[in-house]
């Protein structure tokens, strides 16, 4: 599991006996991780407006360049998506990198677009949006770009605030959604109905993963601190073969 420290530019990995260990790296003020088929960690830097990838022994490679990206994710066939807001008012655009490094802007409009995740079989793409209450889902065309764009799930809020505030997002391999919000971890069915709510001492929860050999322990960062849980059930990770979870009960 890794996880950066955007006003240090640090990035810590946790080991499987849960030791905390700072990377030997210039994290260039990197706000989204993700990881390919091939091993290869995928960054958002904002420091230097890249997205950089890391082999086994961290060495870096540029895969594009000039893109603000907040956060990403790589599909299993090598393409990546990235968010990139531009404050909360103003639209966002979604980024779509080939492997061949070029970039296609795949969708405008979110306010605030942030998190981002795959469903398990890679066939649609949820995103977080900051500034309200709602995820969106969109279809994934053959060429990787988007269509079919859609609210997916309402988000519970603070009866004092103006949007859920979410952040990271993760799916499980029942197909269930974990979105990052101000009142915790908020946990979606494939309908996009909220079924629970996982609360997190600090409040506000900035991302989620699944980590620990059998991917069933979620890891939560929150201001300047990361919680873990263990679960009864499996992260469902983009690196591997897609497939297709059972039909949801209604």
């Amino acid at each position: 599991v890794f996880f950066q420290d955007i006003p240090h530019s640090k990035t810590y990995k946790i080991t499987p006996d849960g030791k905390l260990v700072t990377l030997p790296i210039n994290a260039k003020n990197a706000s989204g991780t993700a990881f390919s088929t091939d091993g290869k960690r995928y960054v958002a830097a904002g420091g230097t407006k890249q997205i950089i990838s890391y082999d086994a022994t961290e060495k870096e490679t540029i895969v594009a360049d000039s893109i603000s990206g907040n956060d990403l994710v790589v599909a299993n066939n090598g393409n990546v998506y990235v968010t990139s807001p531009d404050g909360t008012e103003k639209p966002s655009k979604l980024f779509l990198i080939r492997p061949n490094g070029k970039k296609v802007v795949v969708d405008e409009g979110i306010k605030f677009a942030n998190g981002l995740a795959l469903t398990p079989d890679q066939t649609q793409l949820y995103v977080t949006e900051s500034a309200s209450k709602w995820v969106w889902i969109y279809s994934i065309t053959a060429d990787g770009t988007l269509v079919n764009k859609q609210r997916y799930g309402w988000l519970h809020v603070p009866d004092d605030a103006g949007n859920a505030w979410s952040d990271g997002i993760k799916c499980d391999t029942a197909g269930r959604v974990y979105v990052a919000s101000r009142l915790g971890i908020q946990v979606l069915d494939q309908l996009g109905r909220v079924n629970a709510i996982i609360p997190i001492p600090g409040g506000q929860a900035s991302n989620c993963c699944f980590g620990g050999a059998d991917f069933n322990i979620l890891y939560v960062s929150s201001i300047d601190k990361i919680y873990r849980r263990k679960l009864k059930v499996r992260g469902a990770n983009p690196f591997e073969t897609p497939y297709k979870p059972k039909t949801p009960n209604l």
